[in-house]
């Protein structure tokens, strides 16, 4: 097989990938959305507006390697995969362990958080066309810092670091705690917990193999990213709830980077 084929089999086979992370993602998305509407709960509003900027960035994604990369296209995939998508997630997590109070004030600041990172997203330069058929980095196209008016102000991938550090550590935390609380009483809220922690920690694997060269596994990362926060909503979600009073999981979680 000569390289050039290579070349284009490993594009298609990541576009592909890219498909079935998005529709994964809608499918959550939709489950979610529908579980808040047949009874509100704050965490459970959280993680379903999460996961739906979860599948936009990731329909973005495949968008991108399929038609080809547009700046609206790139700049919507960065923004809602690696600086919305977390913070909300963790916010819906903080709602459910933490408790409302809690919830409600971590939500204030990641609602400003991405109303002050959509600004630094639309204003901000990109330091080079995108080429067809390849898979961009965010520090390969955005400044860290933005000079708008005279003034250098947070660029995206500030936001995009924050927004992944704090919210990572909070979710996995979180879901880590409840795993341990819950292993003796309750292993199927454990393991559904567990499998969150992993589905959670994939895309930022992808994220980083693609920061170092083999940009092939960033697809396969938010698909499997994707199926195992799925897997562990359902898992946790069937916990016997007469073993610990409530039987949903403590955390969904990130696709971008």
């Amino acid at each position: 097989m000569s390289s050039a084929t290579s070349l284009r089999t490993v594009g298609v086979m990541e576009t592909f990938l890219a498909l079935l992370a998005a529709v994964a993602a809608t499918g959550f998305a939709a489950e979610l959305f529908r579980s808040w509407r047949s009874r509100p709960r704050a965490h459970a509003g959280m993680w379903s507006l999460a996961m739906g900027a979860y599948a936009l960035a990731t329909w973005a994604l495949f968008v991108g390697l399929a038609a080809g990369w547009s700046p609206a296209v790139f700049r919507t995939f960065y923004y809602l995969g690696a600086i919305v998508n977390i913070p909300f997630l963790a916010a819906g997590s903080v709602f459910l362990v933490v408790g409302p109070r809690a919830g409600r004030r971590f939500l204030t600041v990641a609602a400003v958080w991405a109303l002050l990172g959509l600004g630094a997203v639309v204003v901000a330069p990109t330091a080079h066309r995108i080429e067809p058929g390849t898979l961009p980095e965010g520090s390969e196209l955005f400044p860290f810092v933005v000079a708008v008016g005279g003034l250098s102000l947070p660029g995206p991938r500030l936001f995009a670091a924050v927004s992944g550090a704090v919210g990572t550590l909070v979710i996995v935390g979180l879901a880590a705690w409840s795993a341990v609380r819950f292993f003796s009483s309750n292993r199927r809220l454990a393991l559904g917990n567990l499998l969150i922690v992993a589905g959670t920690l994939a895309p930022a694997v992808g994220g980083t193999s693609t920061a170092l060269g083999e940009a092939g596994f960033f697809a396969l990362s938010l698909l499997v990213g994707a199926v195992l926060l799925w897997s562990g909503y359902r898992v946790a979600s069937s916990a016997p709830r007469s073993l610990t009073g409530r039987t949903e999981p403590v955390a969904s979680a990130e696709p971008g980077r």
